[in-house]
């Protein structure tokens, strides 16, 4: 009884922590590695390359899309009773 009443919350918490892992997955990306999307983006700009720079921020902005719009499915499919506005 407890699980279905917490299951909104907890995908709501899922789904702000997908966004932060993809945030900071990006960012270590760029300090760290060498061969990532967060890092092609950084060495991108330092030669002005705007095409490559703005392709690559739209990119890690669809992927993250991509992730919202699966968690908000996901929660679509589970919590039928949670009402939409």
């Amino acid at each position: 009884m407890v699980l279905p009443a917490a299951l909104p919350e907890i995908l709501t918490g899922l789904r702000i922590a997908i966004g932060f892992g993809w945030t900071t997955l990006v960012a270590a990306g760029m300090v760290v590695a060498t061969a990532v999307l967060g890092q092609m983006v950084l060495n991108a700009s330092s030669f002005l390359r705007t095409d490559v720079v703005v392709m690559g921020i739209a990119l890690i902005g669809l992927i993250a899309w991509l992730f919202d719009l699966g968690m908000r499915l996901l929660e679509r499919r589970l919590v039928l009773w949670k009402r939409r506005i």
